[in-house]
């Protein structure tokens, strides 16, 4: 009978049925089919602690994401649309256009050839900076799953660095020129500088940008150091002084430069994590990434504000700066709504090209307006 009331209470339907409760007891058979249900981070500790050769599925696709079914069916056109990153060069002509403005400002003089020399020049110089990135990127295995790399669209690494090295010969020799032109030796010494920061950043033995530093060296190549030289290179016979508005309207150009880097890691942390490159989102995440571009799109508005009321900017550019505001608030919210979905998230960076356009288009406008319609220049402030 005692017998027999344990084998009830074993079998009772509250205690789960006796196969069921016997499989609690005993260990669990782990098969392939098992394994592969469990999460992908745990499948490792699995396979040591059971000794099991995990195979590939006989399908890869019915283990590939949504994200990567699109990424595998992208055209080779978009792929080299991609690659060539036209919209990235807005952080050629927007320099270019704020130093112009604020000499213009300062003197009512406007050369058009240096102007169009310039960007010639710093496209041909930006082309290098791009091409040999995804050269040192390739080298360090970050763009093996980056299918619009340029290396792996030409399938020459070495075919790529050669390229690359012959635009940026092109490009400073037409700085230089510009400069001789406008016989300005601080022009030249800052168009040096803001070229070896671009060096430090991505070439060996350097490689700033996988410490964390990309974003402070992107800020300082193309807003103080590159748009004050080229604001010098607009100089007329005597080489013009630096003055508070040069000074804050290239700050501004830097900030809006250095979020469209920042936003461009989005989509990268996991890759960037296995080569060993800290980016400030590897850091961060996706969600305290969403929250600096928040803080840093708030800081370019807010800076805008305080040195249009006191008139170290223009009036004029105050006003048109604040009518892209809502381009801002895009950025900040897709950014904040998607930082997640990395399929998404990639349309960030370009985003910030539009704000990075418009902001800087704006506070050139702005400039450019206040000499047009005043009716007196009014003093600015010289700094050096």
């Amino acid at each position: 009978m005692a017998m027999a009331a344990a084998a009830a209470t074993f079998c009772s339907i509250s205690h789960g049925y006796g196969v069921n409760k016997l499989n609690r007891y005993q260990p669990r058979a782990i098969t392939h089919e098992n394994v592969f249900r469990l999460d992908v981070r745990k499948l490792h500790p699995i396979q040591r602690r059971y000794g099991i050769p995990l195979e590939p599925r006989a399908s890869r696709n019915e283990d590939q994401t949504e994200h990567e079914k699109e990424v595998n069916n992208i055209s080779k056109a978009t792929l080299i649309w991609r690659a060539v990153k036209l919209p990235m060069y807005t952080v050629a002509f927007i320099p270019i256009s704020v130093g112009s403005a604020a000499a213009y400002l300062q003197t009512g003089k406007y050369f058009a050839k240096r102007y169009f020399m310039l960007l010639v020049s710093s496209v041909l110089v930006i082309a290098w900076l791009n091409l040999s990135n995804d050269v040192y990127d390739f080298d360090t295995g970050a763009d093996k799953n980056k299918k619009e790399s340029v290396v792996n669209l030409l399938g020459s690494r070495t075919g790529a660095h050669v390229i690359a090295w012959l635009l940026l010969g092109l490009g400073f020799t037409g700085l230089t020129l510009v400069s001789i032109e406008a016989k300005s030796i601080r022009s030249i010494l800052l168009l040096a500088c803001a070229v070896i920061c671009g060096y430090i950043y991505q070439c060996p033995p350097f490689r700033l940008s996988y410490k964390g530093l990309g974003e402070p060296l992107c800020f300082a190549a193309f807003g103080p150091l590159a748009t004050t030289a080229f604001y010098l290179l607009q100089s007329g016979r005597s080489e013009l002084p630096i003055s508070g508005t040069i000074v804050s309207s290239s700050i501004l150009v830097g900030l809006t430069t250095s979020l469209i880097l920042l936003c461009s890691h989005f989509h990268q942390i996991e890759d960037d994590k296995a080569v060993g490159k800290i980016s400030p989102l590897v850091r961060l995440g996706t969600e305290g990434g969403a929250k600096v571009v928040k803080v840093a799109v708030g800081l370019l508005y807010s800076l805008v504000f305080l040195l249009g009321l006191s008139q170290t900017l223009p009036f004029y550019s105050l006003v048109l700066c604040a009518l892209t505001l809502p381009v801002g608030r895009l950025v900040s919210s897709f950014v904040e709504k998607n930082h997640k979905d990395e399929a998404k998230i990639f349309m960030a960076k370009y985003y910030c090209v539009r704000l990075h356009t418009v902001f800087g288009g704006a506070l050139a406008a702005g400039m450019v307006a206040a000499r047009m319609f005043a009716r007196r220049q009014l003093p600015h402030t010289v700094l050096l």
